[in-house]
């Protein structure tokens, strides 16, 4: 053991940062930016790009396609309405939320990272808000960004510009619901989960299962007269509620069997529930990260 007379100081050369600290509204937005980007692979190797800006170029040719025929065909509205434009493009869209989501939170969870993203200066609730805020936005750009193009290609083909300029600001509001309920949804369910793989089969189950058996039973239901529950079983379906929502306020065509379109008294228990399974995600979500353990 050393004693007194052998102690030293030695400099290793350590030093204070001096730079500027731009706290934690900084660190909030750069999780955000961070978690946008890699939602759609920038920033990540080229394989990771492959899958999202795919399915993004996908989603945006049905646009370029029905603004080609309105103008060479002369048709005086768009084949698909703005409304419609993400139920038609559903599987697509789901995909893309089932591969986004465990992104964004599965990883995080399997490599044990979150505990430095807690440990300053950022805390759990705003992870969360990082997190859902980015997925939100990432949704909103993938089904709204056809419609601008839609939109912009039908004024160049000379339609309507009130009844265009209507229906794309009604497709804006449904992209917005669309994109802050799924998000929520499956944020949570990704959550659950560390391994990708899991949380990517747990998210795209929870949107095709229920619509897939929802839609069996709205038919059934309509086959057996029962005309009016049709609306109603729409409640149990992440894509039903959001059929029901754009046909009972946005004035959009249902796409339920038979195109049977809510009562007036389920298009409201439908936008109720929409925004019920919105704020319980969520709320979900921030109890999942108050967990210790992380």
């Amino acid at each position: 053991m050393s004693t007194g007379t052998d102690a030293r100081i030695h400099n290793i050369g350590y030093r204070n940062y001096t730079g500027e600290r731009f706290g934690i509204s900084y660190a909030r937005r750069a999780l955000f930016l961070h978690s946008l980007r890699g939602s759609f692979g920038l920033g990540r190797s080229a394989r990771s790009k492959v899958l999202p800006m795919g399915l993004f170029g996908i989603m945006l040719a049905p646009a370029v396609v029905m603004v080609a025929i309105a103008a060479f065909v002369g048709l005086d509205e768009l084949p698909i309405a703005y409304t419609s434009y993400a139920l038609f493009m559903q599987p697509i869209v789901g995909l893309y939320v089932a591969l986004a989501a465990p992104q964004m939170v599965s990883l995080d969870l399997r490599f044990k990272v979150t505990p430095l993203y807690f440990s300053r200066p950022i805390e759990r609730r705003d992870y969360v808000v990082a997190k859902y805020a980015a997925l939100s936005c990432a949704i909103f750009l993938f089904v709204a960004l056809p419609l601008v193009l839609a939109y912009v290609g039908g004024l160049l083909a000379e339609l309507g510009f009130a009844e265009q300029t209507k229906g794309f600001g009604q497709g804006m509001a449904l992209s917005v619901l669309f994109a802050l309920m799924h998000a929520a949804l499956a944020l949570w369910v990704a959550s659950l989960t560390p391994r990708r793989g899991f949380g990517v089969a747990a998210v795209i189950g929870v949107l095709t299962i229920p619509y897939f058996a929802v839609t069996a039973l709205q038919a059934v239901a309509y086959e057996q007269g029962s005309e009016q529950a049709v609306g109603w079983i729409g409640l149990f379906s992440p894509g039903t509620l959001i059929d029901g929502i754009q046909t009972s306020f946005l004035g959009g065509t249902s796409g339920y069997p038979y195109e049977q379109a809510p009562t007036d008294g389920a298009g409201v228990a439908l936008l109720a529930m929409a925004i019920l399974v919105t704020v319980v995600c969520y709320l979900l979500l921030g109890r999942r990260y108050r967990k210790a353990g992380l």
